[in-house]
């Protein structure tokens, strides 16, 4: 069965919740500790056993298509600079001197050859190479080999770039994506237009990740933007592994399906259907038809902060003026919506469970993709190698 099959027949199920009044649902209710939240040393297990040992994404393919093109960023607190060399692949490396631990390339994109150090002109290629020292007859002998940048395990697929934060620890990004890795193929993610980016400043990873995975809350927190074009509480949830395609019907999918051969329907996203695709552990991705958001979760300095990097592309380039103008004002609206909306909530989620009025969250059998989520939060934080992984 091929891609398009396998949507035709997710739309299709889609359709049928509509028409029963029904979702996609969970065996049973499912209780989580606040404390998951909330406690330091849970926070701290998390970072530990998932963001510094799985693959995150550091860049989409299309932020730095060209040889020389480079980006520098923070993640989890590790200055990274991911780079295109001149053969077209990448390097991923963590942005310090080693000399004295400078910060080689400030926040932000370029392109350049070499990188030289601010600080004292200590000079690298842009594969990490050390290939030159400032004044090396006064400094003294030195073996460049041993001060090259501390490089990072990193991969290029499904138009992402991806970087695991542990220098050393070497990754299967094929292994680790599965099925969601066909899904992204199936856009042809890194031949399309990097439009920009914004950044928003909310709760708990884990509370605005919740938002992504179900729609449970669209009536009452989104009732002027999303709720008039998306059924509230109709969901339908694909698991590959850990990572999720989350299906929402629109209002009208009776009536756009209706226009199209069945053999058809899975090539319509978007007509009468929408996914939020998510790839564990923190980046969430809706295909809308004007615009394509990215948005990339990164737990903050204390259990009750995130940074979401909202990062936008779209198929095409912009055409003129007039179409680069709406492509802002559409990045500023969805960055509006998940702003004032959903971290608008979440914060004052995040409030209320640090206030200790309740001991536990509980999950409903509607919220069947936030029941395996957070089973799979767990499972990692565990690191139990003799337990197997949840099942959607």
């Amino acid at each position: 069965m091929g891609y398009h099959d396998v949507i035709g027949q997710e739309a299709e199920k889609m359709l049928e919740y509509v028409e029963t009044g029904t979702t996609h649902s969970a065996a049973d209710t499912m209780e989580v500790p606040a404390t998951a939240y909330t406690d330091p040393a849970y926070f701290a297990r998390e970072k530990a056993e998932i963001f510094m040992k799985l693959p995150l994404l550091a860049a989409l393919t299309a932020e730095m298509p060209n040889p020389g093109d480079y980006k520098a960023m923070e993640l989890l607190g590790k200055p990274v600079l991911i780079t295109r060399k001149s053969d077209g692949t990448v390097a991923a490396m963590l942005n310090v001197c080693t000399h004295r631990g400078m910060i080689l390339k400030p926040e932000g994109h370029g392109n350049a050859k070499r990188f030289s150090c601010p600080y004292h002109a200590w000079t690298y290629s842009n594969d990490g190479k050390l290939i030159g020292v400032a004044e090396p007859q006064k400094f003294g002998p030195i073996c460049k080999e041993e001060r090259n940048l501390t490089a990072l395990p990193v991969a290029e697929a499904g138009g992402i770039i991806w970087i695991c934060l542990t220098p050393g620890l070497e990754f299967d990004i094929a292994a680790h994506l599965g099925g969601m890795l066909d899904d992204l193929n199936a856009y042809g993610l890194g031949d399309w237009h990097y439009c920009g980016s914004r950044r928003i400043y909310g709760p708990n990873w884990k509370i605005a990740y919740d938002g992504y995975l179900e729609g449970y809350h669209f009536a009452a927190a989104h009732p002027t933007t999303i709720h008039p074009r998306t059924f509230s509480n109709i969901m339908h949830f694909t698991a590959f592994g850990p990572h999720m395609r989350v299906g929402y019907p629109q209002v009208r999918i009776k009536e756009a399906l209706g226009a199209i051969p069945r053999a058809d329907w899975g090539e319509h996203e978007n007509e009468g259907y929408d996914f939020v695709r998510t790839i564990f552990p923190n980046i969430s991705i809706f295909f809308a038809p004007e615009i394509t958001q990215v948005a990339q979760l990164i737990p903050g300095d204390t259990p009750g902060s995130n940074i979401t990097n909202l990062m936008f592309i779209r198929r095409e380039p912009p055409k003129d003026e007039a179409d680069a103008a709406a492509i802002e004002g559409m990045m500023d609206w969805l960055r509006d919506v998940v702003n004032d909306e959903d971290y608008g909530v979440g914060l004052q989620v995040q409030k209320g469970l640090e206030s200790g009025a309740i001991k536990s969250v509980i999950f409903g059998r509607n919220e069947r993709g936030n029941q395996y989520f957070h089973n799979y939060v767990d499972y990692l934080q565990r690191a139990d190698p003799d337990e197997s992984p949840p099942e959607l």
